[in-house]
């Protein structure tokens, strides 16, 4: 206190002269219409500005929140898709009874880790088992298929790439329906991939989109990718190879979808019990 006392007294004519300045100027501008206007518009363009700056920072801020929201909102819609439904149809007498099942539901997660640059490739998520997910699971995204789940956590889970060379997608022709296996190409271009063991009758056309198949573990017409070229690489026998433009930039992953198709299960064990039976 002592201290300040000092400073006031050794400085004191500085401090008269700004509250003097001040006082003039709080005079001048408040008994001077023109000034005074002047002075009202010049501070709301200043506290306009700042406020549209904190805006920005607000906004910037919380994009991780919106993406979530985002996330889960597009889950959501997804597990409301019919595509995500089965048709269980009875027939009784000669009556239909048509009732609709859900067969896939999805799990929204954040990427939180991932490669792109490897003969083998993973990423993390940040949902686990404690989110419903189990190994096996197919993962997406808005635009297309990203892998399957290999490994899980209780709160994270690794996913086996696209981009992994034991990586193997039955997948089909978007326009024609013509059946093949999608891998990653051997030049590790993480844009490239391959189809093959299509049917040598196929008659693909450049950009056609490649989608997943009945037969994969994903529901049927997820992107994979479009046809690179019309040089179809000979395959053998009477199947093609062709060159696959990837859909989704690995590169740029935030968001997947993780798959549960509630049907596995029973797919599995009875296509076990087949080949028992054999």
């Amino acid at each position: 206190m002592r201290n300040l006392l000092i400073f006031i007294s050794k400085y004191n004519a500085f401090f008269l002269f700004v509250i003097f300045e001040v006082s003039a100027l709080v005079i001048y501008i408040k008994y001077n219409s023109f000034q005074k206007a002047t002075f009202i518009n010049s501070t709301n363009q200043v506290t306009g500005n700042l406020y549209a700056q904190l805006n920005k920072l607000q906004n910037y801020l919380s994009l991780r929140e919106v993406n979530d929201n985002l996330a889960r909102e597009n889950a959501m819609l997804k597990d409301q898709l019919k595509s995500s439904f089965y048709i269980d149809t009875v027939a009784r007498h000669k009556v239909t009874d048509t009732i609709y099942k859900q067969q896939y539901e999805y799990i929204d997660a954040a990427v939180i880790n991932n490669s792109i640059n490897r003969r083998n490739n993973y990423l993390t998520i940040n949902k686990g088992s404690g989110a419903g997910i189990v190994k096996g699971m197919g993962v997406i995204c808005s635009s297309g298929v990203v892998g399957k789940v290999v490994v899980v956590g209780e709160h994270m889970s690794v996913v086996q790439s696209l981009l992994h060379k034991e990586t193997i997608i039955s997948a089909s022709l978007a326009g024609t329906k013509d059946l093949g296996s999608f891998i990653w190409g051997d030049d590790l271009n993480p844009h490239m991939g391959l189809l093959y063991n299509v049917s040598n009758n196929a008659t693909p056309k450049l950009g056609e989109l490649v989608v997943t198949s009945d037969l994969s573990l994903f529901p049927a017409g997820i992107p994979i990718g479009k046809i690179a070229n019309l040089h179809s690489k000979s395959g053998k026998g009477s199947f093609l190879n062709m060159d696959v433009a990837i859909a989704v930039d690995f590169s740029k992953l935030q968001y997947v979808y993780v798959v549960n198709n509630k049907l596995a299960k029973e797919q599995l064990g009875l296509e076990a019990q087949e080949k028992k039976d054999e």
